[in-house]
């Protein structure tokens, strides 16, 4: 594969051309991360509103029909469902890790396995999420960890 990039002239929109004989899942996944990459989420906070980056979000969590953004050190309420959420960055660095919670995988800094075929993440702020047993398979391919 060839990569070009050049500068576009003054006044002139950046613009990404992808020449390709077959649109693959690759491609179709990269397409989607330049898509969501300058998109940002509107977050809710002690009556302000904020918009965040979806790298600074560490994980998404619904408690009591709503759905939370966890930042390194910031909490804010999202008036998006958590399937929305699923949907619209699954191909980005999110996964769901369990009925609750969607985790930004690029976030993890270590799993650790836990009693019942769970396993555990710790974030790189320090906080820990639990993976359920039915979401590992997903993780793992998301995260490229082959099974043995």
């Amino acid at each position: 594969m060839k990569i070009i990039i050049e500068t576009p002239e003054e006044g002139k929109e950046d613009e990404i051309v992808i020449r390709c004989h077959e649109l693959d899942d690759e491609l179709i996944e990269l397409i989607s991360r330049l898509r969501a990459g300058k998109s940002q989420i509107t977050g809710y906070k002690d009556g302000t509103i904020r918009q965040i980056m979806p790298k600074e979000i560490y994980y998404f969590e619904s408690v009591d029909n709503k759905v939370f953004a966890c930042c390194e050190k910031e909490v804010y309420e999202i008036k998006e469902k958590l399937y929305e959420i699923e949907e619209k960055y699954s191909t980005f660095v999110y996964q769901r890790i369990s009925k609750s919670v969607i985790v930004n995988v690029s976030q993890i800094e270590y799993i650790s396995p836990m009693l019942g075929s769970r396993l555990e993440a710790r974030l790189k702020n320090g906080e820990k999420v639990i993976i359920s047993r039915q979401y590992v398979p997903g993780l793992k391919k998301k995260l490229g960890i082959n099974e043995r």
